[in-house]
């Protein structure tokens, strides 16, 4: 198939391409054309501007990716505004190129998280929830995804409401690793609030899923099936390590450091990944304790 990918070398996209590679072309829209092609197989094609090309008619599935870390910094009046913009503008950039098209792609995977939901405490959450939480990362990922469902008359659309990503390298145990080697690491806030995350693996197979499985449409949650506690996920880590973990953040700390944004971190997100199980979904990792054994190895 011709693939187009933006976000083409952030931790998942890197990681989606070497998947793909092989078997398909693939298009990356970068800001960056050297650094794309530093970090991309040799074999795909990036382009800097997406008005260096004139439609769609030529590929066949479109992957939004792109889009400002939304923990890197604190939220200031600035920041909130670059988080939503590098959603929406290239997200909209992308629709506006998949309506002009006379043969679309048959298939539209785009971004979102499971901010979408917004702090829901213990109770388990599936794509059926009906009252998320309004609040900033909400407004983020509803117009995110209300913008890529403008095609829904021309391409199928999936939505990716993605949970924590645990890799080997880059993504949020980059940050955690090394307090947690020199023995600092410890649970956030009360530890109580549920973390929902998946492997980077299962992350890229799920997407690899979604792209092959043309019964399957709409919002889909990207987190294994066993969220877990704060205070469950730090001590997995650290015994991962074989280092301890009694070092907790109190939630008034964290916000002096973070803001608004300790938030994400202080409430809780029980989310169940209940779409792609009842597609027949396989993860490889359910299990923490599985994920961490595989990047900590």
């Amino acid at each position: 198939m011709q693939i187009f990918i933006t976000g083409g070398t952030g931790l998942i996209g890197k990681h989606l391409i070497t998947r793909l590679a092989p078997e398909h072309d693939i298009t990356v829209l970068s800001r960056s054309e050297s650094k794309a092609r530093a970090a991309l197989p040799a074999a795909v094609t990036v382009i800097e501007n997406l008005d260096s090309i004139a439609n769609f008619d030529d590929y066949d599935v479109i992957i939004n990716l792109a889009g400002e870390p939304i923990a890197d910094k604190r939220w200031t009046s600035q920041q909130k505004h670059q988080i939503c913009q590098s959603r929406w503008q290239v997200t909209t950039a992308l629709v506006t190129k998949i309506n002009a098209s006379a043969t679309p792609p048959h298939t539209f995977i785009s971004g979102s998280a499971i901010g979408y939901y917004g702090r829901q405490g213990d109770k388990p959450v599936t794509e059926n929830n009906t009252e998320p939480h309004q609040e900033f990362t909400h407004e983020v990922c509803q117009r995110w995804e209300q913008i890529a469902e403008t095609v829904k008359q021309h391409c199928r659309v999936c939505l990716l409401r993605t949970g924590v990503v645990l890799a080997a390298e880059g993504g949020a145990l980059e940050k955690m690793r090394l307090p947690f080697k020199l023995g600092l690491g410890g649970p956030i806030g009360s530890g109580e609030q549920y973390m929902s995350w998946i492997h980077l693996d299962d992350m890229v197979e799920g997407i690899c899923f979604l792209m092959d499985h043309f019964q399957c449409s709409g919002p889909f949650n990207l987190t294994a099936p066993q969220p877990v506690t704060n205070k469950a996920f730090v001590s997995a880590f650290a015994n991962a390590l074989n280092r301890p973990a009694f070092m907790p953040m109190p939630g008034f700390a964290l916000k002096v450091i973070m803001g608004e944004a300790a938030d994400m971190l202080l409430t809780g997100q029980r989310v169940i990944p209940q779409k792609l199980l009842d597609a027949g979904f396989e993860f490889k990792f359910d299990s923490v304790e599985q994920a961490f054994a595989a990047t900590e190895s």
